[in-house]
């Protein structure tokens, strides 16, 4: 028992559904993959189209695609399984003969970490990826598309990577957070003030700063309406 307690301090999982049933979602899979020589450790932050009962039906057509491709395909790198997520949500809303063309779907974050050799592989739709590394916050750009139906052309996500140090912090995130109403003037709480409290906190224990962050969101909501779905994850190196 004292292993899991001492892995719990190096993540934290903020999850605040705006109704009973969420849109939002997270994902978390340990897996080998066939031939690999490590095991990989998949975590997803996802927001699904909607939130409450239709959300959450979207969620779950989302987490059996993560794991159709993760364990029955054996899919290893996040661009590939998102691809291959995306070709099965567009597949389940679009069935043959259809009248009307679904483009519900989800953005999200889906990261690959390799804890051996300290790499994280990952690939993200419309969501950035932050990392806090020597009091800085470095954002890894997302792909400006979601997983699901849009356009005419699907591009292929896009593979990216990172070498891990000791004391990194990776955040992903929905939109739930930053797009909350309150405050003194009724206004959204925006990314540049959760990237801003996210790095004057990052030295705290990670319980610690998912307790501050619950506590600074409920202060900034007051008696305004939840508006969304809430999902930040952070994992420490």
């Amino acid at each position: 028992m004292e292993a899991v307690a001492t892995e719990t301090k190096n993540f934290f999982i903020l999850y605040k559904p705006k109704d009973i049933v969420s849109g939002d979602f997270y994902y978390a899979q340990a897996h080998k993959p066939k031939g690999a020589k490590n095991e990989i450790f998949y975590i997803c932050t996802a927001d699904c189209t909607g939130h409450g009962v239709p959300g959450a039906l979207m969620s779950m057509v989302g987490i059996s695609r993560l794991n159709e491709s993760i364990i029955e395909k054996n899919l290893i790198h996040p661009n590939e399984i998102l691809d291959n997520v995306r070709s099965g949500i567009i597949s389940s809303l679009n069935p043959e003969g259809s009248e009307e063309e679904s483009k519900d779907g989800m953005d999200c974050v889906l990261c690959a970490y390799d804890f051996e050799n300290n790499i994280l592989e990952f690939a993200s739709a419309n969501n950035p990826l932050w990392l806090v590394r020597d009091g800085a916050v470095i954002e890894y750009k997302a792909d400006k598309m979601p997983v699901g139906k849009y356009g005419d052309e699907l591009k292929p996500f896009t593979l990216q990577k990172i070498e891990l140090k000791k004391g990194d912090i990776v955040y992903t995130f929905t939109d739930g957070f930053a797009d909350q109403f309150g405050g003194p003037k009724g206004k959204k709480f925006k990314y540049k003030q959760l990237e801003d409290f996210l790095l004057k906190n990052s030295n705290l224990p990670m319980e610690t700063q998912k307790q501050k962050l619950d506590v600074i969101f409920e202060e900034w909501r007051g008696n305004l309406e939840q508006v969304d779905d809430v999902c930040i994850i952070g994992v420490k190196i």
